[in-house]
C-alpha cells in the first residue's frame, strides 16, 4: 500500500520446485530478489493483480535490467492489466528488437483454469476493487494458494479459498478506521472482518498484507482484531520475510 522505512509496496516471490512466480511488481524486485539469494533470471512467470500504481510501477525497471537476457517470460493478468502493463513497457521502448527480455502476454479468463506449466496453474478470479481486478488461486500437485490483491471481502474468492491451503489477503486498516474513512469498505478489507471471514470460512493459514502505514495503527492491532475471531495459523509478513507452507 504505502511504503515505509522498512516496508515496501506490496509483492511476493512464489517458489515451487525449479519455479519462481512474481506476484505484483513494485519497485527495486532486481535488488530485492538478489537480496533473497534468489537471481531475477529465476522468474518463470509475472503476476499483476491490477492496474494501481503500487502493483506494477516497477514493471518498466525489472524488464530493464534484464534487457540483455535472452529469455521469454509469461505476463498474466486481466486483459485490461495486460493492455496496460504492455503500454506502460512501451514508454521506456521495452519491446524494441533490441531488448532480449520479453514478456509474453497471457490474459486470463475469470474463473477459467490455466496451465503454466506440467503441475501447475493459476485460475484468475474477479475481485471487487477496480475493473482490472483479479485474485489469483495458484495451484501445484502440493499446494493451493490465494492471493487476494486488492479487494474489500467477497464471499466467491473466501468459498474458493476455503479449499486452500493459505490465503494471503487484503488487509489495509483496523476496523475503527471505516467510520472516519466509508469508503475503504468499498476498496479494501479490515482486520476485524478479515478474521471473521477467516473463522467462518475455515481458512487454513491467513497471511494479512497490503497495510496502509500512512494511518496511525500498529501490526500489532492488525494482529489483536484478527484474532478476537480467527485462531488458526496467522502469518503477518515482514519484507524478506519466507513462509514454507506445511504440506
Amino acid at each position: 500500500a504505502v511504503p515505509t522505512a522498512v516496508r515496501d509496496n506490496t509483492s511476493f516471490l512464489l517458489e515451487s520446485g525449479p519455479e519462481l512466480w512474481l506476484v505484483d511488481c513494485p519497485g527495486s524486485l532486481t535488488q530485492k530478489i538478489l537480496k533473497t539469494n534468489r537471481r531475477p533470471q529465476q522468474v518463470s512467470a509475472i503476476f499483476i493483480s491490477h492496474v494501481h500504481a503500487d502493483h506494477l510501477y516497477g514493471l518498466p525497471a525489472f524488464v530493464h535490467s534484464l534487457m540483455q537476457e535472452e529469455k521469454t517470460v509469461p505476463l498474466y493478468g486481466s486483459p485490461e492489466t495486460i493492455d496496460f502493463s504492455l503500454r506502460l513497457i512501451d514508454l521506456f521502448g521495452l519491446r524494441r528488437e533490441k531488448i532480449l527480455y520479453r514478456l509474453e502476454p497471457r490474459p486470463l479468463l475469470p474463473g477459467c483454469r490455466t496451465e503454466i506449466s506440467p503441475g501447475l496453474a493459476v485460475i484468475g478470479w474477479p475481485v471487487p476493487h477496480h475493473s482490472s481486478s483479479l485474485a489469483f488461486i495458484f495451484e501445484t500437485a502440493e499446494a493451493r494458494v490465494v492471493y487476494s490483491g486488492d479487494t474489500p471481502l467477497h464471499r466467491p474468492l473466501l468459498e474458493q479459498a476455503a479449499r486452500a491451503d493459505c490465503l494471503i489477503h487484503d488487509c489495509s486498516t483496523p476496523f475503527r478506521y471505516l467510520e472516519r474513512l466509508p469508503f475503504l469498505r468499498l476498496l479494501h478489507s479490515n482486520s476485524l472482518e478479515l478474521g471473521q471471514a477467516a473463522h467462518e470460512t475455515g481458512i487454513r493459514l491467513l497471511v494479512p498484507c497490503h497495510f496502509f502505514s500512512d494511518l496511525d495503527f500498529s501490526l500489532e492491532e492488525i494482529e489483536a482484531e484478527v484474532r478476537q475471531n480467527y485462531e488458526g495459523p496467522l502469518f503477518l509478513p515482514a519484507d524478506f520475510s519466507e513462509l514454507e507452507l506445511p504440506l
